[in-house]
């Protein structure tokens, strides 16, 4: 009988949008959750937003400590910040899993990096750190990405089979459970890291409120169908995507209206999802839940609930808290590093065997 310790364990997650910390508590044994805990989210402020930005694919820069270090602090005062919310002290936490913030990901070239000091986020906390999740994985030839999969599978685990979990943050992934609880995962495309980049060029602010803008333009499914030919989609999963790997798009959209073109990238966002579960999906699941900033932009919902034939459903319908899913991932995943059980997969990032991943820094 599976017989492990349960812990409480605070996870962290700068995810590619850029908006901020998300961090939230957990218990768990790396198997069952047992409760959920305080979570909060802590928005960067414009000039760390814009120091990140300023270092995205990069591989080494003389820049790079130095924000690792500004970030890593920040982390800190939101953990100090989640402590006090849930009034708990840094001892009543076992373990601290500190994604860090995706810089470069290329898994052909075995590399990663995601910023972020564990050391110094334990000496900083006084809680032992997991970080650097990825690592491993890439290293023995998978691709990385996406590690939230095995979660996704704790979180459903009394829902009817099969299930879809669809996150649209910046990239977008789907986790797919199947009948015999078998795990396919891997990147759908674009998720919202396009239409923010866009609406930052025009407006000044890297946001689509409620989706509102794209709502009222004119999609043109011309440059759709283009963007669709891209090998990516039709590459057999597992398989995974950098927030810039389609930088190209801009090309097709930048003399386009405000309007037009946040529609035709909202358009491209979810017709890249139909289009992975037409593809590659063995099963029609009972029903999809989106989470991520993707599931709060109107036009994306809707559209998806248009053109996805089974249920769509949010994360507060089944009763999860959209904010804190990510966050609370890593918490997990940090236990699950501890306890040397497997993050990754054969079918969720391609790696040969399931395999651990994390290294573990001690405060």
């Amino acid at each position: 009988m599976y017989m492990n310790k349960i812990l409480k364990s605070l996870g962290l997650m700068s995810g590619t949008s850029m908006d901020g910390v998300d961090a939230a508590i957990i218990d768990t044994d790396g198997v069952n959750i047992f409760e959920t805990g305080e979570a909060i989210t802590i928005p960067y402020d414009d000039s760390l937003k814009e120091q990140l930005r300023s270092v995205l694919g990069e591989k080494d820069s003389s820049q790079l400590k130095e924000i690792e270090n500004e970030m890593t602090l920040f982390h800190a005062e939101v953990v100090k910040k989640l402590l006090k919310k849930a009034k708990l002290s840094s001892k009543q936490i076992d373990v601290i899993g500190f994604h860090g913030h995706t810089i470069s990901h290329n898994p052909k070239e075995k590399h990663t990096l995601q910023i972020g000091d564990g050391l110094l986020l334990a000496k900083k906390t006084g809680i032992k750190v997991v970080n650097r999740f990825r690592n491993a994985d890439v290293e023995a030839g998978g691709q990385g990405a996406p590690l939230v999969p095995i979660y996704h599978d704790a979180l459903c685990k009394d829902f009817e089979k099969p299930v879809a979990v669809l996150n649209l943050g910046g990239v977008g992934n789907v986790t797919f459970i199947g009948s015999k609880d078998d795990l396919l995962a891997f990147d759908t495309g674009m998720g919202n890291a396009l239409i923010d980049d866009f609406m930052l060029q025009k407006t000044g602010k890297a946001i689509d409120i409620d989706g509102k803008t794209a709502a009222s333009g004119k999609t043109d499914m011309k440059i759709i169908s283009k963007l669709l030919s891209n090998p990516y989609f039709d590459k057999k999963p597992p398989k995974s995507l950098d927030r810039n790997d389609f930088e190209q798009v801009f090309e097709f959209v930048k003399d386009m209206s405000i309007e037009d073109g946040a529609a035709t990238l909202t358009a491209f966002t979810t017709q890249s999802v139909m289009y992975a579960f037409e593809k590659h999906i063995p099963q029609k699941p009972t029903k999809c839940i989106v989470c991520g900033g993707g599931s709060r932009n109107q036009e994306i919902m809707a559209q998806l609930k248009k053109i996805l034939p089974f249920p769509v459903e949010t994360t507060e319908i089944v009763g999860w808290n959209n904010d804190a899913v990510e966050a609370q991932a890593f918490a997990f995943l940090a236990v699950r590093s501890l306890y040397d059980l497997p993050l990754t997969f054969p079918k969720t990032t391609g790696v040969s065997i399931a395999l651990c991943g994390g290294e573990v820094c001690l405060s």
